[in-house]
């Protein structure tokens, strides 16, 4: 196939704002999370599709299955639709607490 480009699990994207490593960013309706370091509109490859720990919203359990966006405002996970992009899926179940700020997410890729 002559026009086929890529794959498409990871491309490169002006940054957003400025990412670290694994941090996640949202360009357009482009999710994705960041391969390294990069400042605001620098190029920097994201991954679109697997399986991350991003950071969530602390005090908020998460059930595997829970449908997870981006909360572009605070740079976070959360299960909160309103305002926010659809990124995934929760894969385990994380508890309540304050302190737990880390959730696993399967990217939906689709975006």
């Amino acid at each position: 196939m002559k026009n086929y480009v890529q794959p498409g699990n990871t491309i490169t994207l002006a940054a957003p704002y400025a990412v670290e490593s694994g941090d996640g960013l949202l360009v357009g309706a482009i999710f994705g999370v960041a391969t390294g370091a990069a400042a605001n509109g620098e190029p920097v490859e994201a991954a679109l599709v697997g399986v991350f720990d991003l950071k969530k919203v602390g005090s908020q359990a998460w059930a595997a299955g829970d449908k997870v966006y981006w909360d572009n405002t605070n740079k976070q996970a959360t299960k909160t639709a309103t305002d926010n992009t659809l990124i995934g899926a929760a894969v385990e179940a994380v508890d309540n607490g304050a302190s737990d700020i880390i959730g696993r997410v399967r990217l939906n890729g689709s975006f």
